[in-house]
């Protein structure tokens, strides 16, 4: 594994001294081998381990590429490593959603586009009280996506999209045994929808704030 960590970090060093850009084809395995001062056993564990959190891309009978290493792809492995957290250290998603949902919506509410920001509120027209959960929490994620989206920030978003997306099944949880939290839910949204729609940042973030902490206050006395 030391061997392996150490050929990670040369190519990522590779990359960030610019020896690689996004696009890039890596020279042949037996010339990066030789250049990097590795065995070529240990450069292909790093090229497969790279290959997983999107840096490289390896082509079938083309060769291996560095990958455009936009936020949004290298930001979908936290998806993969959130959704290993289990029972109360989901808590800890929600803690960070806390965070950072409230400042994506004060942010949408400042430089969302008018147009996308009324597309808001048909999307929330879209589901009703006899709306069942599974559809209700996709609308729920779809609906965070577009906020978070609207900050035309490609980190904030995928951080969002990506934490929203690890806690369906809480939400689904909650859906399916708390009195009254679709109505609840569609009211929370509606008043962030319009919040931003009338560009009031500090309401957006408040309203955004008791929305994630309405189920984070659920989960913690359900565990």
């Amino acid at each position: 594994m030391a061997l392996t960590d150490s050929a990670i970090e040369k190519i990522k060093q590779m990359i960030i001294d610019g020896e690689l850009r996004p696009g890039d084809r890596l020279p042949r395995e037996a010339d990066l081998a030789a250049h990097l001062g590795l065995s070529r056993s240990s450069l292909r564990e790093a090229v497969r381990a790279l290959a997983l959190i999107h840096v490289l891309d390896v082509r079938q009978g083309d060769g291996t590429y560095v990958t455009s290493l936009d936020p949004a792809l290298l930001l979908d492995a936290v998806g993969f490593v959130v959704d290993f957290h289990q029972d109360e250290s989901v808590l800890q998603l929600f803690e960070v959603r806390r965070i950072l949902e409230p400042a994506a919506a004060a942010i949408a509410a400042r430089v969302m586009p008018d147009e996308d920001a009324r597309g808001l509120l048909p999307l929330l027209d879209e589901v009703t009280d006899h709306t069942d959960i599974e559809h209700l929490v996709a609308n729920d994620i779809e609906f965070h996506r577009r906020v978070a989206e609207g900050t035309g920030n490609q980190v904030l978003c995928s951080l969002v999209d990506s934490l929203s997306s690890s806690t369906h099944r809480a939400r689904v949880w909650r859906g399916l045994t708390q009195k009254d939290s679709v109505r609840r839910t569609l009211d929370e949204h509606r008043a962030i929808a319009e919040a931003i729609i009338n560009r009031e940042a500090e309401v957006a973030r408040s309203w955004a704030t008791v929305h994630v902490a309405g189920v984070e206050q659920w989960l913690r006395s359900a565990l």
